[in-house]
C-alpha cells in the first residue's frame, strides 16, 4: 500500500476484467487493492482495517459471496467504519433490500458508467471522511475534558501522597490494579451490575481513597517506626476525615463521582469479616468499590518501599494476601486476584489515571453521533475491549505461528510468517475439513485440542495444549496457546479463537532426556527401581482385579565375574543380561534393575503363569564370554498376597531367598508355606531398618 495521503479502495470481484476496468477508472485518484473473492476480501480487511476508505463489492462470487462478506463485516463491526458500494447486475428488490439491511451505502451496476462510478465513489468517500472528521473533533473535546478531570484528581491525590511520604506511583498503581480486578470481576459474575462506565469511575476515584490523610499530623504520617496504639487510633480517622471532606462540599455533592469517592474514602479499610474500621461493616455491606480498592491498596502497600519498610516481592505479597495475613477479603475478589496475578507486574504500571484512552473516546463519540442511542456506548466499549485484547495478545508475540479462527463463516487466518512455516495459504475456508490443515496434526491431537476449547468459558477463555505438528522438514513439538472469543449476547456464544503456536521441541527433548536419566539405570538402560515401582503401583490401581506377578532375580556367583575378570567385565555381563531380559518379556511388561546384579519383572497374565516364568527363565541359559549365566528367581502372585506393591516385593524377595537357601539356579513361587516369615515381614512394616533386620533374622532362625 502507498504510504502517501491517497485514500484506499478495495475492489472485490471474481472477474479480473471488472477489477481492471474499475482500477482504470479510479486508479489515478485512489490507491487500489484487489481481491478475487470474498475470502481474500475478508483477509484484506483484517490486514488493513481502517486504512481502507471504501469497498466495491461484487454480489456473486465463488467460496464467499458478497452477502457473506457483508455478514462478516457486520459481525466484526467493520461495516461501521468502512462504507460498501455493491456491484451487481441483479436489480430485484429482494436483493437490494437485503444488501441495504446489511449496511450497503450505494449500488453500481454493470456495465460500468465511468461518470456514475466516479461520482458515487467520491460522494461516499467524502461523506465518510466528513463523518470521521466530525467524530474526531467531538472525541478530542471529550478527551481533553476527561484528561483535565483525571489530571485534577491526580494532582490532589499526589498532594496527599507528598504529605504521606509515599511513592508518587501509589495512585497510579492502585488505579491500575483496581481496573484489572474489576474487569476480571465482571467476567466472573454479574452480581454487582458493573458496566464499563462504572469500572472507569471506580478506577479514577480510587485516587482519592486516602484524601483524609490531609487532616493527619505529619509526625504520625511519616513516622519511620511502629505507631503506638494512640497514634494508630488517630491514623484510622483518615477514613472519616476524607468522607467528611466530601460530604461537606458546597457543590456537586450528589454527583456520581463524589458519591463513589465517599464510599471509597470511608470504607476502604473495612474487612469482609466485619473487623475493619470505621463502621465494622461485614460482607456485602461493604460497597464493591471499597472492597476492590482496599485490596489494590494493600497489594501496593506490600510491594512498595515505605519509610518504615522494604518492598516485598510480588509473589510473596500475593501469597500473604491470599493467606489472610493482610486482612480478610471477599473470596470472589481474591479469586480475581489469583486469576490475574501473573499479569499484574506487567500491566499495573502501563497507564495512569491521566492516560485517557483516546481510541475509547473516539469509538464512544462515533456511536453517539451515528446512532443516537444510549446503549450504543456500552456496546462500543465492549467491542473496543475485544479489539484491544486481540491486538495486545498478538503484539506480545514475534516469530511465532499466529492465527485466528472465526466460526461463521468457518475461516482460519494465519500470519504470513506462520503460513510460510507451515506451508499453508494465509486464509483457509472450512479449516476443520481442509486436507492440508488436518495433515498437520494427528487425529487424537485434533480431538484433544477441540475438547480443550469446548471446556472454555467467557470467564476462563485461555487454553494451552502441547502436540506434534508435522512440518515438511520434520515433526516437532509445539505449544498451542489460545484464547476463545465470545459474543456479547446473553448468553454469550462462542465465535472463534485467537492464538499462537510456539516451537518447544528442543526444550521438550531436553526434558524427555532428563526424565529418562532420572527414571532409567545408566548402565543397562532399564528402569531404575523407583521409576518401576511408580509404574507398577499405577498399573495395580488401574485394575485391581487383574492377574499380576512380580518377579525378582539375581545372577548366581556374579561376584566371581568381578573378582576374576574385573568390574568392566562385570558391567558387560549386566548389560548382556539386561538385553536378554528385554528379549524375554512383552512390550507391556515392566522390567527394571533393582541394584547390583538384582533385576525385577512385573507382568500380567491370563493362562498358566508357570509356562510364562519357565519361558523367561530359560531365555537366560548359556554363557557370556565363557562366564556361565545362572539365575535365581523368586515369583509372587497378586492373587496370593494382594495388590500392595511392598507386600508383592517382599513376597517375591522371600521366594528368591528360598531358592538361594536350596542351592540356586532355579525359580520358586511364593506360597502359603512361607506365611510364617511373610507374616513377620508384614508385622514389622513401619519399624526401623535395624529392627526390621532383627525381626527377619529371628524369623529365619525359627
Amino acid at each position: 500500500m502507498s504510504q502517501g495521503r491517497r485514500q484506499t479502495i478495495l475492489v472485490v470481484d471474481d472477474s479480473e476484467m471488472n477489477r481492471s476496468i474499475l482500477a482504470d477508472m479510479l486508479g489515478d485518484e485512489y490507491e487500489m487493492i484487489e481481491a478475487e473473492d470474498g475470502v481474500e476480501a475478508v483477509a484484506a480487511m483484517q490486514k488493513y482495517g481502517p486504512q481502507i476508505s471504501l469497498v466495491l463489492l461484487d454480489m456473486v462470487m465463488p467460496r464467499l459471496d458478497g452477502f457473506g462478506v457483508l455478514k462478516m463485516m457486520n459481525e466484526k463491526h467493520w461495516i461501521e467504519e468502512i462504507p460498501v458500494i455493491m456491484i451487481s447486475a441483479e436489480s430485484s428488490s429482494t436483493h437490494v433490500e437485503r444488501a441495504y439491511s446489511l449496511g450497503v451505502t450505494d449500488f453500481i451496476s454493470r456495465p460500468f458508467d465511468a461518470l456514475i462510478v466516479h461520482r458515487r465513489v467520491v460522494n461516499t468517500v467524502l461523506l465518510y471522511a466528513k463523518q470521521k472528521k466530525l467524530t474526531d473533533m467531538v472525541a478530542e473535546q471529550m478527551y481533553e475534558k476527561e484528561q483535565r478531570s483525571s489530571l485534577m484528581i491526580d494532582i490532589l491525590s499526589h498532594i496527599v501522597e507528598f504529605r504521606n511520604g509515599e511513592s508518587g506511583l501509589h495512585v497510579r498503581n492502585v488505579h491500575g490494579l483496581t481496573e484489572l480486578l474489576l474487569q476480571r470481576l465482571v467476567q466472573k459474575t454479574d452480581q454487582y451490575n458493573l458496566g464499563p462506565e462504572d469500572i472507569s469511575l471506580i478506577s479514577t476515584v480510587s485516587a482519592l481513597h486516602d484524601i483524609g490523610k490531609i487532616a493527619i499530623d505529619d509526625a504520625i504520617l511519616n513516622k519511620p517506626g511502629r505507631l503506638t496504639d494512640e497514634e494508630f487510633a488517630i491514623m484510622k480517622t483518615h477514613t472519616l476525615e476524607g468522607a467528611m471532606l466530601l460530604e461537606n462540599l458546597p457543590i456537586h455533592r450528589d454527583e456520581p463521582l463524589v458519591r463513589m469517592a465517599y464510599e471509597i474514602c470511608r470504607w476502604h479499610h473495612e474487612r469482609y469479616d466485619g473487623r475493619g474500621y470505621p463502621d465494622g461493616l461485614k460482607g456485602e455491606e461493604i460497597p464493591i468499590s471499597a472492597q476492590v480498592v482496599a485490596l489494590a491498596d494493600v497489594y501496593d502497600a506490600l510491594t512498595s518501599e515505605r519509610v518504615y519498610k522494604k518492598a516485598i516481592p510480588h509473589e510473596k505479597a500475593v501469597a500473604m494476601i491470599l493467606d489472610g495475613q493482610c486482612g480478610i477479603f471477599n473470596p470472589l475478589v481474591l479469586e480475581c486476584l489469583t486469576d490475574i496475578a501473573d499479569s499484574i507486574p506487567g500491566e499495573i504500571g502501563k497507564s495512569g489515571s491521566t492516560n485517557v484512552d483516546k481510541r475509547k473516546i473516539w469509538n464512544l463519540t462515533e456511536e453517539m453521533l451515528r446512532h443516537k442511542e444510549a446503549g450504543a456506548s456500552e456496546r462500543t466499549l465492549q467491542l473496543l475491549e475485544h479489539e484491544r485484547m486481540k491486538y495486545r495478545f498478538f503484539a506480545s508475540m514475534s516469530q511465532e505461528i499466529q492465527f485466528e479462527y472465526i466460526l461463521s463463516p468457518s475461516m482460519l487466518t494465519v500470519s504470513s510468517w506462520g503460513a510460510e512455516k507451515l506451508g499453508l495459504p494465509e486464509t483457509i475456508m472450512d479449516p476443520l475439513f481442509d486436507r492440508m490443515v488436518r495433515k498437520l496434526i494427528d487425529p487424537s491431537d485434533w480431538r484433544g485440542l477441540i475438547e480443550a476449547l469446548k471446556q472454555t468459558t467467557p470467564g476462563r477463555p485461555e487454553i494451552s495444549y502441547d502436540c506434534m505438528l508435522k512440518l515438511e522438514e520434520e515433526s516437532r513439538w509445539y505449544k498451542i496457546v489460545a484464547r476463545a472469543t465470545w459474543s456479547t449476547d446473553e448468553p454469550p456464544c462462542f465465535t472463534g479463537v485467537l492464538g499462537k503456536a510456539v516451537d518447544i521441541h528442543d526444550s521438550r527433548m531436553r526434558l524427555d532426556t532428563l526424565e529418562r536419566l532420572a527414571s532409567h539405570d545408566p548402565l543397562t538402560g532399564l528402569l531404575n527401581h523407583a521409576a518401576a515401582k511408580k509404574r507398577i503401583i499405577e498399573r495395580l490401581e488401574e485394575r485391581r482385579d487383574g492377574k499380576y506377578a512380580l518377579v525378582i532375580f539375581d545372577l548366581d556367583h556374579f561376584k566371581s565375574a568381578n573378582d576374576e575378570f574385573g568390574h568392566s567385565f562385570g558391567d558387560r555381563v549386566l548389560i548382556h543380561v539386561a538385553e536378554k531380559l528385554r528379549q524375554s518379556i512383552r512390550s507391556g511388561d515392566i522390567a527394571a534393575r533393582v541394584g547390583g546384579d538384582e533385576f525385577l519383572i512385573f507382568l500380567d497374565y491370563k493362562g498358566e503363569l508357570e509356562v510364562v516364568i519357565r519361558r523367561i527363565f530359560s531365555g537366560f541359559s548359556g554363557a557370556y564370554e565363557n562366564f556361565p549365566i545362572s539365575l535365581s528367581m523368586g515369583v509372587a502372585q497378586a492373587e496370593v498376597v494382594g495388590t500392595d506393591y511392598d507386600v508383592l516385593f517382599h513376597a517375591a524377595d522371600q521366594a528368591l531367598y528360598s531358592v538361594k537357601r536350596s542351592g540356586r539356579g532355579r525359580y520358586c513361587f511364593y506360597d502359603r508355606s512361607m506365611n510364617q516369615m511373610f507374616s513377620v515381614i508384614s508385622q514389622i512394616d513401619g519399624e526401623t531398618e535395624e529392627e526390621e533386620n532383627q525381626s527377619i533374622g529371628e524369623s529365619m532362625t525359627k
